[in-house]
């Protein structure tokens, strides 16, 4: 009998290397979410990840300095690698991770364009006070098509479940929105929608809309709306796996803190940056590691 031990089959029957070099690309983005997702059994795990360092790819490439047909050049490149996923075509460790992820959870090619196509939104021009339906089209590729991949990730393709990531991805980024007021403004950018800063009396320019006396209300309202998605959510889980649903509830908990921080303070200041406790960061990590 051999002494030698047998080496577990890398998750989705992956290179080591490819694996190696996602889980990298996904720790450098020197975000919580490399150690939070460590809790989803390994095939899922890789899906997850590979799915954040498509996300980091495409959102480098709209937010990096540089003219702007180098950028639509770059995103249509991605556009046809997803495209080629359809034939098995692939030509780097991403993609490789890609075409593995999707055939093993029915991952949706439309979902990945989608999240390429809100990123060239950002890309193309500085969005300042879209239109309700355009922050809403916004919102829905930038945040909620990354849902709809990863609750299949989770291990849940329901109905039920895009219904928790159209909620959720809509809840998360209007809480990003309320979050980096002051740093979009400083980048020439206003995603709060129009009709609200025009019923405010809120100037269009992100610069002059800061210090407008009715920006707290503004913000106030989409505080709201992002509190009606959260409970969208809740709603929409509670038809769900409830193990799938795990990793998103812990996804949303430091979000909805977040919101509730920042509603706390009336919004008197929203050009400051709001964040939670070093204590509070922490008590989410021990939960989402230990759930």
């Amino acid at each position: 009998m051999s002494s030698l031990t047998k080496l577990p089959k890398p998750p989705l029957g992956a290179r080591p290397d490819d694996i190696a070099e996602i889980e990298l690309l996904v720790r450098r983005s020197g975000s919580s979410f490399y150690y939070g997702m460590r809790m989803l059994e390994p095939e899922r795990r890789a899906a997850v990840y590979t799915i954040y360092a498509f996300c980091r790819v495409v959102d480098d490439i709209a937010d990096e300095p540089g003219a702007l047909v180098a950028k639509r050049e770059m995103l249509d490149g991605w556009r046809d690698r997803v495209h080629a996923l359809l034939e098995g075509r692939t030509d780097s460790a991403l993609t490789r991770m890609m075409l593995l992820a999707t055939r093993k959870f029915d991952l949706r090619s439309v979902d990945f364009l989608a999240i390429i196509d809100g990123m060239q939104m950002d890309a193309e021009r500085e969005i300042v006070a879209p239109t309700m339906a355009t922050l809403d089209l916004y919102c829905d590729r930038v945040a909620s098509a990354v849902g709809r991949l990863s609750v299949r990730a989770f291990g849940d393709s329901s109905p039920a479940a895009d219904r928790v990531a159209w909620c959720l991805g809509r809840a998360l980024q209007l809480t990003n929105i309320l979050r980096d007021i002051g740093e979009d403004a400083a980048r020439s950018r206003l995603y709060l929608p129009r009709e609200w800063l025009g019923q405010a009396g809120v100037p269009l320019n992100p610069q002059a809309a800061v210090a407008s006396p009715g920006l707290p209300a503004v913000c106030a309202r989409v505080a709201d709306l992002a509190r009606d998605y959260y409970r969208g959510a809740e709603e929409a889980m509670a038809l769900c796996d409830p193990r799938a649903m795990k990793p998103a509830r812990m996804m949303a908990a430091p979000y909805r803190a977040l919101l509730g921080r920042m509603e706390r303070t009336g919004f008197a200041r929203p050009a400051e940056r709001v964040s939670l406790p070093k204590w509070q960061k922490a008590w989410f990590g021990i939960r989402m590691l230990t759930a």
